[in-house]
Order: C-alpha cells, then structure tokens, then sequence
C-alpha cells in the first residue's frame, strides 16, 4: 500500500473498532478489601482481579472490565515499525483538558541523530506487554522526514495540526468525545479509507471537520499538552491541607485515558498510596505544579488505596 507521502506502509494498519456507547456506565461490585465506597468517577468503579489486576469497569467498555495499567510501565517500550525500530518510550504528552495521552515522546537513537519524534496512539497497536513491544503502522522512513517538533518546549496546536496533516490523521479536538465524537482513536479512523459507496460524503465530511478544526486552532492556539514527567513532581492539596506528590498514573490502554493518578501520601499518612480520580481536580497551577481536589484529608482516606506492589 501507498500513502499519499508516496510510502509503503506495512501490512499492518490499527484496529477499527465499533464506537461503544460512551454515555452510559456498568458498576461492579468491589470483592476485595482494598476499595471502598462511593466511587471514584460518575459510575466507574475500580476492582482487584486474579492476580491482584487492577481493572476498571465504564460505560465504553459496555458491560466487559479493561485492566489498568501503569503509564509508567510503558517507559523504555520500543516503538517497532514493519521496517524496524523507531526507536524506545521516553515521555508521554497528556493532554490537560480531558486527561488523555496525546502522543507518546521517542528517542530514536543513533539512526535518526537520536532526534525526539511524537508518536501518536492512531498509529499504536496492541501492546506486547511481555516482549515491551509497541507495534506502529507507519513506517521509518515516515519518521524521518515527518515535521521536527522540539519536544523539550510546549507542543502548540499549530504544531500538532502541521503532525497530524503529514500522517492523514483525524483532528482529534474535532469533537465532545475522548477522541473527536468517539472514546478510542481508532474510531476516529473509521470511515477514512477510499472505499464505498458513500466515500465521497464520507470525505467531504472530513474535510468540513478539518476546516471547522482549523478556524479554533487558530483562536486557540494556546498549548494544553503537559510532560507526564513533569507532572510527577506536582503536589497536591487537599481542602484542609496537603496531600502528598504525584508519583504515578494509571492507564486505560484502549482509550489512552488516564483514569487515576497515584498520589503519595506519606508527608502524613505514612507509608500510604491513594488513587485520585482526574475529574475530582478541581484547580491546577501550573506555575505552581500544584493539582488541588476537593476533597477533605479524610475522604482521600476513605478513597481506594494502592499498593504497587499488588496492581
């Protein structure tokens, strides 16, 4: 197969899912110890499964359980084209409206100057979590000439419009949903091949998508993209006094939404790690790397407790 960069692209290409119903919510029930009551979302539960898995359950799953897993446990991953290895996991690009993974930061090495490209999760497969393995459906030679974008400073949008451009890849603010209308980026590729017979729409569609997409990048042009690696030195604080630091995220591996940040609460509760919801944010400082819930000491006390050593 050619892209219109006038490169083959491997085999193969990213899973197109079917958009669930992502309004609606299943709950679990809690068969462990470890979590308590209310729950941590608007109708999403978290649950321990065999062996000590942490799972979540929500309404864009439709009634399955998702594992959850630690962003950070994706660091070092190599990023393996179908010609290749692009190169290996440095950092990750979380986007602060909506708390999802926008792009992940790779060092390529030797081959590309060790250059830093953005690697975009429209072109991730499904992780080899024992191989440390992510699979990418372009190709190496896409990598190279693809837009330089200095990943030590803030990716604009103007940025990240010119790296979606070159891939073909949807907008993905062009929508209410994780991903444009939808809750995977796979969704979003649905419908943007050539063929059928209601291409033509289909395209015209898309083209109206990416011109209304073009008009806001342009009236808000500020960046919303934060290193996760600089997030883990934020504190935060509780309505009546500190709570601890960042120290890590979990992930929901489909979606690439961060569902909970795991904070470090020793600076007064000993020993203890709390899992905080992102929607239970109610201010953050940037200039302060300071993330405030709302939230008393108490009930982060009464909130699932994490045990790394377990999930």
């Amino acid at each position: 197969m050619t892209t219109e960069n006038g490169l083959d692209t491997p085999a193969w290409q990213p899973r197109m899912e079917q958009e669930p119903d992502f309004n609606s919510f299943v709950r679990a029930t809690e068969p462990a110890e470890h979590l308590r009551d209310p729950p941590l979302e608007d109708g999403a539960y978290v649950q321990w499964a065999e062996p000590g898995e942490l799972r979540a359950l929500d309404g864009a799953l439709e009634g399955t359980d998702q594992p959850l897993r630690r962003l950070q446990d994706l660091e070092g991953f190599a990023i393996r084209a179908a010609d290749g290895t692009i190169g290996h996991v440095s950092d990750f690009y979380l986007d602060d409206r909506s708390w999802v993974i926008r792009y992940l930061v790779v060092e390529t090495g030797s081959w590309l100057s060790s250059r830093k490209v953005l690697i975009s999760p429209f072109s991730i497969g499904d992780p080899d979590w024992t191989g440390k393995v992510l699979p990418v459906s372009i190709t190496m030679q896409q990598v190279r000439n693809s837009p330089d974008i200095d990943t030590d400073k803030p990716v604009s949008r103007q940025h990240e419009t010119l790296y979606l451009g070159y891939y073909g890849y949807p907008y993905y603010w062009a929508g209410d949903g994780l991903w444009g209308q939808g809750a995977y980026p796979g969704g979003m590729l649905l419908g943007l091949g050539s063929g059928g017979s209601d291409a033509p729409y289909r395209h015209a569609r898309a083209e109206d998508i990416r011109a209304e997409s073009d008009v806001e990048s342009q009236q808000t042009g500020a960046a919303h993209l934060r290193s996760c690696k600089e997030l883990m030195r934020y504190h935060i604080e509780a309505s009546d006094g500190g709570l601890g630091q960042v120290k890590g995220f979990l992930l929901d591996p489909r979606s690439w939404a961060i569902r909970f940040l795991i904070v470090d609460t020793s600076s007064w509760w000993i020993g203890t790690q709390v899992l905080i919801a992102p929607r239970q944010l109610v201010d953050i400082s940037w200039a302060d790397a300071m993330l405030t819930v709302g939230l008393t000491q108490q009930a982060v006390k009464d909130a699932p407790r994490y045990d790394a050593k377990v999930a």
